[in-house]
């Protein structure tokens, strides 16, 4: 693997198996769940994926909602391959897997006018990176966008980087479920901050 991210907390060699990874590194049952339920909720026709690993999430998003369509961004070219070998053999056919470096990719989407109904950033458990994408999305989101942040626990920097990205001037509504984090920028909505433990209420 060339991991171009704040690496893995776990396994910190750069040769990993399919299972180690799918272990540690991927997304639990629970997490795809919950992005089955929130993409089957939103219905987004257009999403952004920093981040495929094993495309876990992504074939939860797709089959939530299979007719819109998943850009998922890896910059391992390993896992890239595998993956979408993976999605063909598992007949998704609206999710497009895109080997890059998300700097790469953001400045190249940036010459676009493309819209994002959905935005996962799952990619670089990173302070600056976060913050510095983010920055390049503004864009491409509109006022019913949702931008999920995953794992706003993982580290003390992904913890500042939550805080920083909810203080954005267009950042109307944030949620903080533990797992991640929702960002929301519908104008017409009162600036409001909430923090849900999904698993108190057994909704996943």
């Amino acid at each position: 693997m060339n991991d171009l991210g704040a690496g893995s907390q776990v396994l910190d060699s750069s040769k990993r198996s399919i299972s180690d990874i799918a272990k540690v590194a991927g997304s639990s049952v629970k997490d795809m769940k919950r992005l089955f339920r929130l993409t089957r909720y939103f219905k987004p026709s257009n999403i952004l994926e920093l981040g495929t690993s094993l495309g876990k999430s992504a074939y939860a998003m797709a089959l939530g909602n299979p007719e819109g369509h998943i850009i998922s961004v890896e910059g391992d070219e390993n896992l890239v391959n595998f993956t979408t070998n993976q999605l063909q053999k598992s007949g998704i056919n609206n999710i497009e897997v895109v080997h890059s470096d998300f700097d790469i990719y953001l400045d190249k989407l940036n010459q676009t006018e493309q819209k994002f109904d959905m935005v996962l950033m799952d990619g670089n458990h990173r302070l600056q990176p976060t913050l510095r994408y983010f920055e390049k999305l503004q864009k491409h989101l509109h006022n019913s966008s949702v931008v999920i942040v995953d794992d706003i626990y993982w580290s003390d920097e992904m913890k500042a980087a939550w805080q920083q990205l909810k203080q954005y001037p267009n950042v109307k509504q944030s949620v903080d479920v533990f797992y991640f984090g929702l960002l929301f920028f519908r104008a017409e909505q009162y600036p409001q901050d909430f923090i849900i433990n999904l698993d108190t209420l057994n909704l996943f």
